[in-house]
């Protein structure tokens, strides 16, 4: 079979957060990758990401065979040659961006105070084709840095050119978006009247004046726009991400140094509780000291733009201005926080005292502390023989073929066009993402394989990404971004096909259960903690008001935040199934969402709770339902949450949907586990 569980949401985020994407987000795709918007407009975020958590695959055996680990030189790596660029020191690039600015310069002498009269058809058609030709070298140099981060002459030809890219665009292409934002009602209605055309571009308009309220003058989002690689947060979280990437760990006083991708490979992978809490306290210890005070610099420079930022441009509260990128009302999300912690958050400690009574008779368990978190369940037959890469592109395939044919020939197409950088090495970012760049181009992968089950669950869940890019491009540059509440949901809902599928197949209640475990697992972590990672923001962002945050004061947050969500530990007589939180404190160092995305988190759990739901929606009304998938994902960002899911009777806008999505979807899971469970005699 393929990956007995397909997770979703990267490794770093099942694993308290793994580094993905330089500007996350999982799904979110940076900034970078879509300089066509404004800043403070987030529809081109990568998914991510994007983002993935992954589970234990239980029941590949059956079509692989163990593989002895890969040498990183063996497997692929990406071919950027696509971009017509033959280096990131060409001066190729430097023309390009000369001839880019050139006609920037014309663009605005041609239209700008003139849209009234002008067609905007034809000036959204220009901006298109400028912001492509940005995006075109930002993206190449992201995604050549991104394998090289310890390359200082790299970093700063990145910088440079982002520099000039941000001069061309708050000087010729700033005032676009914020000219259409402000048009009349009638002017834009006669528009639409004399250019039928202009239609295909509405999602795009509808943006733009959706942000009208919470826009500066053009002098000040001028200033901000070319500001901002010399000073603000991005030179801050640009360093913090290149420390991050040098670290180095070592478990034992003769063993080898791993980097960080390798070492939480290697504590989720483990089937010994000792190993485990050593590789946690080796994580935590070397996050101490200088590395968690570097984020907390960090950290408190983004929380502390973020909240100027919110006051100066009037949003309503904490999320309103990650809610309004993602098109997603305040209510919406607010239910959802809601929904979490009244059903959720009781689901969450039934499944984990389920996971220690299994845990304490099948290893022998003498505590049940956090790195057991995430434990693999050694019943059923399950294999922890390292994975070949090409047995993991055939377990894919062949997972993907079981639902759509479609996506198994798209799949294949990324992994034959090489547009994937798979092995996990030194001076590469961490964790994983799909960066979808432009139409034509994208999209790309970034990987750390490492051979496990957990890596296969991660390069089908990018590739659900990527084929999701693949097939929104047709709406064009401008809107093929999905909003962030949809962008998981490709990846996920391919998982959730196979996890059923290899239930449905399991040969024994024991091999059963190891599989609903390992889904709980994901589900878990896809929808309660990050939840607790949002709560950890809001402690933190509303802290920033009265001054600066020390690395001590983020530790105490985290740990505040972690027991709001998992209980007390059961050491100090709390309620929580975990006996300790021992070697935790310092873990919110290293996610990178909240440098990068602030209130971004919440996008997971939406995803996954509503995927739950479709995918009920597909068991019940399976005649056209791939159709309609495809067309949902087909529709990127020119259909807003609501719009994309009323085809298939849902509506999360309903007060009561979170809670009934949490009980259909984890509490039917825990359900079933829970029952195995004692038939094998786990649990009482």
């Amino acid at each position: 079979s393929i990956f007995s569980l397909l997770s979703r949401v990267a490794l770093m985020l099942r694993l308290f957060s793994r580094p993905v994407l330089s500007l996350i987000v999982a799904s979110s795709r940076p900034t970078s990758f879509s300089p066509a918007l404004r800043p403070g407009i987030i529809a081109a975020f990568a998914q991510s990401p994007q983002p993935a958590t992954f589970t234990s695959c239980q029941a590949t055996a059956a079509i692989m065979t163990a593989a002895t680990p890969e040498s990183t030189t063996d497997l692929p790596r990406w071919d950027l040659s696509r971009f017509g660029f033959s280096s990131p020191f060409s001066d190729e690039i430097d023309s390009h961006l000369e001839e880019t600015a050139k006609l920037a310069e014309a663009f605005k002498a041609t239209y700008e105070g003139k849209l009234e009269e002008l067609s905007l058809l034809s000036a959204i058609q220009e901006y298109e084709e400028i912001s492509k030709r940005k995006t075109l070298v930002s993206s190449y140099l992201h995604l050549s840095y991104d394998v090289s981060l310890d390359d200082d002459n790299l970093k700063k030809r990145k910088g440079a050119l982002s520099q000039r890219q941000s001069e061309i665009y708050g000087d010729n292409l700033e005032w676009f978006s914020l000219d259409v934002a402000d048009l009349d009602d009638a002017i834009l209605a006669s528009h639409y009247e004399k250019e039928p055309s202009l239609t295909a571009f509405k999602s795009f308009i509808d943006e733009l004046r959706r942000q009208k309220p919470h826009n500066l003058s053009k002098d000040v989002e001028r200033a901000l726009t070319v500001r901002s690689p010399y000073v603000g947060t991005r030179p801050l979280v640009s360093f913090f991400d290149k420390e991050l990437s040098l670290m180095r760990f070592k478990l034992d006083e003769d063993g080898e140094e791993v980097n960080m991708e390798v070492l939480l490979s290697r504590m989720q992978s483990s089937n010994d509780a000792a190993f485990r809490a050593k590789c946690l306290q080796v994580l935590n210890e070397g996050l101490a000291g200088s590395v968690s005070r570097t984020a907390a610099l960090s950290l408190s420079s983004v929380a502390g733009g973020w909240l100027i930022e919110n006051k100066e441009r009037k949003y309503t509260n904490l999320r309103s201005r990650r809610n309004l990128d993602n098109n997603c009302p305040d209510e919406v999300v607010d239910s959802l926080l809601v929904g979490v912690r009244s059903a959720g958050i009781p689901l969450c400690k039934r499944f984990y005292t389920l996971k220690k009574s299994i845990l304490q008779k099948t290893q022998g368990l003498d505590k049940f502390c956090w790195s057991d978190r995430n434990a693999p369940i050694d019943i059923g037959g399950v294999s922890n023989d390292k994975i070949s890469w090409d047995s993991a592109v055939a377990m894919v395939k062949k997972g993907y073929s079981q639902f759509s044919p479609k996506f198994a020939e798209m799949f294949m197409s990324m992994v034959d066009e090489k547009r994937i950088d798979v092995p996990a090495t030194n001076g590469k970012k961490g964790g994983a993402y799909c960066a979808g760049v432009i139409p034509g181009i994208g999209p790309f992968q970034l990987l750390n394989f490492d051979g496990t089950k957990q890596d296969v669950a991660t390069l089908a869940h990018e590739s659900g990404h990527g084929v999701h890019d693949i097939l929104a491009y047709q709406q064009g540059y401008l809107q093929y971004h999905p909003p962030l509440t949809l962008a998981e949901t490709a990846s996920i809902f391919g998982e959730m096909i196979v996890f059923r599928d290899l239930l449905a197949q399991s040969s024994s209640r024991e091999e059963e259960l190891t599989l609903l475990m390992s889904k709980i697992d994901d589900v878990v972590n896809s929808v309660v903690r990050q939840c607790s990672f949002d709560r950890f923001e809001e402690l933190v962002h509303t802290a920033r008001e009265k001054g600066e945050l020390s690395a001590d004061e983020l530790d105490e947050y985290w740990m505040s935040a972690l027991r709001e969500y998992y209980g007390k530990e059961g050491d100090a007589g709390g309620d929580s199934p975990f006996d300790s939180y021992e070697n935790t404190s310092h873990l919110w160092s290293y996610v990178p969402h909240f440098h990068h995305v602030p209130f971004y988190v919440y996008s997971y759990a939406f995803a996954d709770l509503v995927v739950g739901t479709l995918y009920n929606n597909f068991l019940t009304n399976k005649d056209g339902f791939e159709g309609r998938l495809l067309a949902l994902l087909s529709a990127g960002g020119t259909k807003d949450f609501a719009d994309a899911l009323g085809p298939f009777g849902l509506d999360p806008t309903s007060s009561t949907f979170w809670t009934e999505a949490l009980t259909a979807h984890l509490g039917e899971l825990v359900n079933e586990a829970e029952k195995i469970a004692k038939e094998l005699g786990y649990v009482e």
